[in-house]
């Protein structure tokens, strides 16, 4: 095996412990794993599966990544693909500086914004990875929504030899491509569910739908095109542009975890609707989406994993 190492300067403050649970939100999420020290992830660099692992030197104000990637093929490990992987699912280089001016002003948003400090926003390393998760954690539970996940990638993605066990990448369109949606029944998936996820492999590994084209175009015309896919509606589209494009202004509205998240915090008495959502979070605009990953942060620490 054939390892890279350097080292990765965070815009500050920046804590990755918060980040990743932010990402992976639940702990027995194999796709991206966390042992309370390193992240590691499989990636697909090269077109062949090269492990990434991060950790952290330095407090929340002065924090350094130092990375390493290992692969079987020297001259396909490099840099340039694992920084760009990294600062998209870390939210590396984003500046917070604003949302940080803000929080200050809020006394309700200060405590939480504190509480926090050093999260940044994740993505998903793909659009068409957010959208199999979207499309996977409609109308379930996120606990059983990761375990759908989980065995969509053991099943469907590439292997890689850990150094505890297998690690698997998460499932490529062509990985996916031409199967039979009742595979995915086989998974737990529902029949609607499989379909979607299939048709959606197929479209993409065929060249029918690029995806990545899609990525500078406003909102709506997102949601649009967005919507327009099998098995998306507004839920998932308002997810994919958050967690899957980085719209850090959006706070998807029919998200009943996030809404309860959101009237837990602020102990409302009635619980709010899609409207009242938006409404809600319109005094943090344009940083609601940031606020939605503090919630989640709050929710797992109240859980006991995050400290």
């Amino acid at each position: 095996m054939a390892q890279l190492t350097f080292a990765r300067q965070p815009r500050q403050p920046f804590r990755l412990d918060l980040t990743v649970w932010a990402l992976r939100r639940r702990a027995d999420n194999r796709v991206d794993r966390w042992d309370g020290r390193t992240y590691r992830r499989v990636l697909m660099l090269s077109g062949e599966p090269q492990e990434l692992a991060v950790t952290q030197e330095g407090l929340t104000e002065n924090a350094e990544l130092r990375v390493a990637v290992t692969g079987a093929k020297p001259e396909q490990v490099a840099e340039a693909p694992a920084i760009a992987a990294l600062d998209r699912m870390l939210g590396v280089p984003i500046d917070l500086r604003e949302f940080y001016q803000l929080s200050a002003r809020d006394p309700t948003l200060g405590p939480l914004a504190t509480r926090f400090l050093g999260v940044k926003p994740p993505r998903f390393l793909s659009l068409f990875e957010a959208l199999v998760n979207g499309i996977t954690c409609q109308q379930v539970t996120l606990t059983l929504g990761i375990q759908l996940l989980n065995r969509l990638t053991e099943c469907y993605g590439v292997t890689y030899p850990a150094g505890d066990g297998v690690a698997y990448a998460f499932p490529r369109p062509e990985d996916l491509a031409g199967r039979n949606p009742d595979e995915l029944r086989k998974l737990g998936f529902s029949r609607q569910k499989g379909r979607a996820i299939v048709e959606l492999a197929d479209t993409v590994a065929g060249g029918q739908v690029n995806l990545d084209s899609w990525e500078p175009l406003d909102d709506e015309a997102l949601l649009d095109r967005l919507c327009r896919l099998r098995g998306v509606g507004r839920w998932t589209a308002e997810y994919v542009l958050l967690r899957g494009l980085g719209r850090l202004h959006v706070f998807p509205g029919g998200d009943v975890g996030a809404r309860g998240n959101l009237e837990r915090w602020l102990e409302l008495a009635e619980p709010l609707d899609y409207a009242g959502v938006r409404r809600t979070v319109e005094r943090w605009q344009p940083y609601a989406g940031l606020v939605y990953f503090h919630l989640l942060l709050k929710r797992l620490a109240e859980s006991g994993y995050v400290s």
